[in-house]
């Protein structure tokens, strides 16, 4: 993949976030360029503000040599043996359920409408993907991410039954294990994603990672 020839200008070392960029411009062009400079959009959900696009100074990765699945998982695993999961089935049902999902301590959501129809987008294009949970006909939960970049970069998830999100990662990492990827990108850590096994890089480390990656040109999807 060959990224947009857009600047992107470094990130101010002294923002908390890692700012490089504030606009309203979420073309398929400027997305794919993002992700390929290990930038993303960050807005806040307010309408009409301009969305942050940031490269943070501890970016969060999960290896798969380290993945770790709780003994809670592995129950909830046996337990839900009766889904299905499938990749790239429902990219809008679950960027949309993903916008809905109850969140604490956050009000709103940055999965605004514009989000959703940029990424629906950069789907439709082959950049954007989803792995999705079945109670037979029912989504009961997912992921989305972007692979823009070279790796896979997640964006969201959600689930109506608990633990079916986690799941949802599992699947997604024997996918990509599959295609030769061993790390994914989760951008900011968080306490599901620690749990499994999650850790912080630098800026400077990802950017080397990254780099390394889209000179492999592995097809992660499709």
């Amino acid at each position: 993949m060959t990224a947009a020839p857009i600047s992107w200008p470094a990130p101010d070392p002294r923002d908390a976030f890692g700012l490089v960029a504030l606009n309203r411009d979420l073309s398929p062009e400027r997305l794919i360029s993002a992700y390929a400079h290990g930038i993303f959009p960050w807005p806040d959900g307010r309408p009409g503000t301009l969305i942050p696009w940031v490269s943070p100074p501890k970016r969060a990765i999960l290896e798969f040599e380290a993945l770790h699945v709780p003994r809670t998982l592995r129950q909830a695993q046996r337990a839900l043996a009766n889904l299905r999961f499938t990749i790239d089935a429902a990219f809008p049902g679950v960027i949309c359920a993903c916008a809905k999902a109850a969140r604490p301590a956050v009000e709103g959501t940055w999965i605004t409408p514009a989000m959703i129809t940029a990424y629906v987008t950069l789907h439709h294009q082959g950049h954007a993907h989803s792995v999705e949970a079945w109670a037979g006909d029912t989504l009961v939960g997912g992921l989305y991410g972007v692979t823009a970049g070279g790796i896979f970069t997640g964006e969201s998830m959600f689930h109506v039954v608990d633990n079916v999100s986690k799941l949802c990662v599992l699947h997604l990492i024997d996918h990509l294990r599959s295609r030769g990827a061993t790390w994914i990108d989760i951008q900011q850590q968080t306490r599901h994603f620690l749990i499994l096994g999650s850790r912080e890089i630098s800026r400077e480390e990802f950017q080397r990672r990254l780099a390394g990656e889209q000179q492999r040109h592995r097809k992660l999807f499709g």
